[in-house]
């Protein structure tokens, strides 16, 4: 019979938040399937492991009843659930993201929203691009997605960090509870306000066609869907578009080679999203008995799969800790796999790869990082960059 999963209480949270790719390769390594006792669960750091994980959803369920999201959701969201339930809560946003929409509505939205965003930056200054430009941009396209375009930037950022702090806050301190629970009142308040004129406008927004559905989904899980959204809506795009700006502003050759041909655009955000993944761990709850890579996954454990994890394995990538363009092979699975498979990773594609980054780098094609190191990198359960001091040129 096989034996658990080796224990490893050398690796904490604080080590994780600081610099998880060392751990990662150390564990891929050596022991790629380890019970982290600092996380309550068993983590696998492999590709093949965490790919089947994800998509095994007969053996592993989503709803991990150990995760802090519903504490700090306020709600037992899609997020955590399965097969028809997840897919009614998931379908009840989808016309939102229909391929007609995005081409015929909310491409021309993003658009002028990015022309206003990058031409109110300054020309022959030094930027903090996280704060001055991914972080507000990708929060005003998210309230028009949304439909609570009467929210502020600073709201939908604030609130945005508070879900995903909490989400994330796997330690289960009491500091990070007490700010969501505070944002929800405002959420919530604001939801409503805007609820009201969309049952009479009834627009192709997120929660226009979530609450004139013709067999809407409970008022609740409408609530849940869009504080979701909230969570994962900025922080993905956002340090998505840092990071690939960080790997493009540290090699020249990447930088002529997005200047002559702007398919290397696509390119680039699949490489970003690969070498940084913004969401970098789930956890699924193992519904049976269960071996991977030999060892035994009982019943009722909670096992975390790492995609950031994935994104460098060096059995799929050489040399994966490296952020290259001109990489053949970009595979990732840092938007997952299977239901769960995000549902906004067409708009992000389109608002960075299609529509921003062309258009910051033809205003400012001279842009310099000129110090690299300056950039502070954090986060274990999500990632990327913190600040991105650019020359704007």
């Amino acid at each position: 019979m096989a034996s658990t999963a080796p224990i490893d209480d050398s690796i904490n949270i604080p080590d994780l938040v600081r610099d998880p790719y060392r751990i990662y390769k150390r564990l891929r390594a050596s022991v790629p399937v380890v019970k982290v006792p600092a996380l309550g669960r068993t983590l696998v750091t492999r590709a093949e492991h965490t790919k089947f994980v994800k998509a095994s959803t007969q053996i592993f369920s989503a709803d991990d009843p150990g995760t802090p999201m519903q504490r700090a959701f306020h709600a037992h969201t899609l997020m955590r659930k399965d097969g028809e339930e997840h897919l009614r809560e998931r379908n009840a946003m989808a016309p939102a993201f229909s391929p007609r929409k995005l081409r015929d509505h909310w491409t021309g939205i993003y658009t002028d929203v990015a022309k206003e965003y990058v031409n109110r930056l300054p020309k022959d200054e030094t930027v903090d691009l996280f704060n001055d430009l991914a972080a507000p941009f990708a929060a005003r396209c998210l309230s028009n997605l949304l439909g609570m375009e009467s929210a502020t930037d600073a709201e939908m950022c604030h609130w945005s960090q508070a879900l995903i702090d909490g989400a994330g806050n796997f330690g289960w301190a009491d500091e990070p509870f007490a700010i969501v629970d505070a944002a929800h009142d405002a959420m919530n308040e604001t939801i409503a306000r805007e609820g009201e004129r969309h049952k009479i406008e009834q627009g192709p927004s997120v929660l226009s066609v979530m609450l004139n559905a013709a067999d809407p989904i409970p008022y609740s899980q409408i609530l849940a869907n869009i504080k979701i959204a909230i969570g994962g809506g900025i922080n993905e795009p956002r340090d998505a578009l840092c990071t690939v700006l960080y790997g493009l502003l540290t090699n020249p050759a990447h930088i002529a080679a997005v200047k002559e041909d702007p398919k290397w655009f696509g390119e680039a955000f699949e490489e970003g999203v690969r070498w940084v993944a913004p969401i970098q761990v789930g956890s699924r709850l193992a519904l049976e008995d269960v071996e991977i890579d030999g060892y035994l996954i009982p019943k009722g454990d909670v096992v975390m799969s790492s995609q950031a994890s994935a994104g460098h394995d060096e059995d799929v990538h050489a040399n994966g800790e490296i952020y290259d363009l001109f990489r053949e092979k970009k595979t990732h699975q840092s938007f997952g796999i299977g239901p769960h498979f995000c549902q906004g990773t067409h708009v992000a594609r389109m608002m960075l790869a299609d529509i921003l980054l062309p258009m910051l780098f033809d205003r400012f094609p001279n842009m310099e990082l000129r110090n690299p190191d300056d950039v502070v990198w954090s986060g274990f359960g999500f990632r990327g960059p913190l600040n991105l001091p650019v020359y704007l040129a």
